[in-house]
């Protein structure tokens, strides 16, 4: 019992368990960014394909290719755990613009998911993709 709770309160981030919930976590997170914010914008799934909002003013071409490619293609490689933490900051840019411009003065439940996906991805920044990415196996052929 006293060796469960040890391991119920540690925080070894080297173990096991936190790699795979790493593992798990940038996958799912990366995955329902793809799926239901980024292929909407290239007209997958959709009658037509999303308004891009513009909230910074940015020349419309820019804006697009910003949006898809840190919705669409850029999760892709933190799935894969490929320069995980420069491939989610795009994404992590786009998420906090929209919760705090394009949804900064609506309702705490509107501005939810932007929040979420916000928390989500800055701890991925964070923690980088774990022992079970690409990112680690290069670093050691690197060392």
């Amino acid at each position: 019992m006293k060796k469960l709770i040890q391991q119920l309160l540690s925080s070894d981030l080297k173990s096991p368990l936190y790699n795979f919930a790493i593992l798990f976590f940038r996958i799912a997170i990366a995955t329902e960014l793809i799926l239901v914010h980024g292929l909407k914008k290239i007209g997958i799934g959709v009658s037509v394909a999303e308004v891009i909002p513009n909230p910074l003013g940015l020349p419309e071409a820019l804006n697009n290719f910003i949006a898809i490619t840190a919705n669409v293609y850029l999760p892709v490689l933190v799935i894969i755990g490929l320069f995980t933490r420069p491939a989610a900051l795009p994404a992590l840019a786009i998420t906090a613009t929209g919760y705090f411009i394009v949804h900064g003065h609506d309702s705490l439940a509107e501005r939810d998911i932007p929040f979420m996906f916000s928390v989500s991805l800055l701890m991925i920044v964070l923690l980088g993709g774990g022992k079970y990415s690409l990112d680690n196996h290069l670093s050691k052929k690197l060392s």
